[in-house]
């Protein structure tokens, strides 16, 4: 939606809106030859999740998560929401998991800890791993640039790639393929 709008522009659109835009982008965008199509969505359980779980034959979903307990209460909505539409829930993903301090080399829970960990043990589903809070994913970001692709021998896009690969191994686990839907094909 930025290439669509100005910066300072806010998008002040209802639930119609938003189902139709995404419609949209799944079924009129020509996504050229793809192995995955992953789309981030917001947290919770509103109009753009049931749009997209509705409307792309999904081969999964993965619930991101923070520490903290409000964060989780999200997730528990998430995690039933996908069940509740049949959609796999292939793991748990923890963000801001912590902290190392650059100059005491310190580790610091700053949103608590543990929390992916807890939610993915109470349904059953993997921890695909944790991310510290890291500048250089932040500066790397405002750049437009992953830090995976920056910086491939930093250790946090060692992490990146090792979630992935754990993802990789759930589609596969639960008999999954890449998304295909049939209007990309």
């Amino acid at each position: 939606m930025g290439l669509f709008v100005e910066d300072a522009k806010p998008i002040i659109w209802r639930g119609p809106m938003i189902t139709k835009l995404l419609v949209e982008f799944v079924r009129n965008v020509l996504w050229g030859d793809l192995d995955y199509l992953v789309i981030d969505l917001p947290p919770g359980t509103g109009d753009a999740q049931l749009t997209i779980c509705q409307q792309v034959p999904l081969s999964g979903g993965v619930i991101v998560t923070t520490p903290q307990e409000v964060a989780l209460l999200d997730v528990k909505r998430g995690v039933t929401m996908f069940r509740e539409v049949n959609v796999p829930v292939l793991g748990v993903v923890e963000n801001m998991s912590y902290h190392l301090c650059r100059k005491c080399g310190g580790r610091h829970d700053l949103f608590g800890s543990g929390g992916g960990q807890q939610m993915a043990e109470r349904f059953g589903i993997p921890l695909l791993g944790s991310l510290p809070l890291v500048r250089e994913v932040r500066e790397a970001g405002d750049r437009g640039a992953p830090i995976v692709a920056v910086d491939p021998d930093h250790a946090l896009s060692r992490t990146f790639v090792e979630i992935a690969q754990r993802l990789e191994r759930e589609l596969e686990r639960h008999h999954a393929t890449p998304a295909r839907p049939p209007f990309l094909q």
